[in-house]
């Protein structure tokens, strides 16, 4: 560009596209470049618009002049702009830090809540025990397990068997092995007076969610 321009400004300016193209090649690219460019630009500049033009024997003032001025306002430059980078690198980088803590900040706070609901589970699970032994059916452990994408619904691991487990009807029993869900069910229970016949009872089953697994507690209802 310079060199097509150059009938136009003669030696004006001389080296002013070289140290633009240094300051840009400073800033997508670095120091070490930008200096090649710079040095580069010095020779080319001084060689083909400096007067005398082409000649490499002669030095005159202009020479000198050029010599000084042109490193000197490009050096100031790209240093500026070389600081201008660091800055902004220490400024990306302390934001990256800040962000992983607070992202390891979120899941410590969030593992804690976790632990704290679990601990808090257990205790309702044990006064729950305490309240009701006499009427539980049944004990159901139960596991989430992994299916492809999703998540499939929670299996049963294990039945632990309540005081009243014997007293329900065996068909009701395998029904509840394989689908018990939390909510109320109609259950066919024999009673103390007539171990023979059966009558529906309701029950309710709750789901505890605690650090040793989760569970389902069927129990007669109040």
């Amino acid at each position: 560009m310079r060199l097509l321009l150059h009938p136009l400004l003669g030696p004006v300016m001389p080296g002013t596209a070289f140290s633009i193209a240094a300051v840009l090649i400073e800033y997508y690219f670095g120091l070490a470049p930008a200096l090649t460019v710079l040095l580069a630009g010095l020779c080319i500049a001084d060689f083909l618009f400096v007067p005398p033009y082409e000649a490499l024997g002669i030095i005159d003032r202009s020479d000198v002049m050029f010599a000084v001025s042109y490193p000197l306002v490009a050096l100031v430059v790209i240093t500026l702009l070389e600081r201008l980078r660091r800055a902004q690198f220490r400024a990306e980088l302390i934001a990256s830090v800040a962000q992983s803590r607070y992202e390891m900040l979120l899941r410590l706070d969030n593992e804690r809540a976790l632990a704290r609901r679990a601990v808090d589970e257990t205790h309702r699970l044990l006064r729950h025990l305490s309240q009701h032994h006499e009427r539980f059916v049944l004990i159901q452990a139960i596991e989430r397990t992994s299916a492809g994408a999703g998540v499939a619904p929670r299996q049963p691991i294990g039945i632990a068997p309540g005081p009243r487990f014997d007293d329900v009807d065996p068909d009701d029993i395998r029904r509840f092995s394989n689908a018990l869900v939390p909510g109320s069910h109609r259950v066919r229970l024999r009673s103390a007076n007539s171990p023979v016949a059966a009558q529906l009872v309701d029950c309710i089953c709750e789901r505890f969610i605690t650090h040793a697994g989760d569970f389902l507690v069927l129990r007669i209802g109040d």
